[in-house]
């Protein structure tokens, strides 16, 4: 089982940004697939970005053109750049490890999660 805390969350205005991060314990260049899901009070968990092995990339269409999914090897940690954030945003944030398949992505492990909070 992999190890993931998510760290980088707070409180931004709207149209602000923030970068989340996602350690991971162990090479990330194991796995499959890694992935950010997002849920707010009151909704259903959401599957933000996802991102491949070889580094296919993939977005939830309001967050596309705002938030991009990297990782870097070196450090084995995943990132979400957030940009011109909206009050829409706002969700607890988790990183979490699985696969791309047929069906689409599966998560299998997942970290504690991380509290955005866009507002005035």
């Amino acid at each position: 089982q992999v190890q993931l805390a998510e760290s980088g969350g707070g409180l931004v205005q709207p149209g602000g940004s923030l970068r989340l991060s996602c350690a991971v314990s162990g090479s990330i260049a194991n796995i499959n697939a890694m992935g950010w899901y997002r849920q707010a009070p009151g909704r259903q968990r959401e599957l933000v970005a996802t991102i491949t092995s070889g580094g296919i990339t993939d977005y939830v269409d309001s967050v596309k053109g705002r938030f991009t999914i990297s990782r870097e090897y070196a450090k084995n940690i995943l990132y979400l750049q957030m940009n011109s954030l909206k009050p829409e945003d706002t969700a607890v944030y988790y990183c979490t490890r699985g696969g791309q398949y047929s069906a689409g992505y599966e998560s299998e492990d997942w970290g504690q999660g991380t509290q955005v909070t866009v507002s005035t």
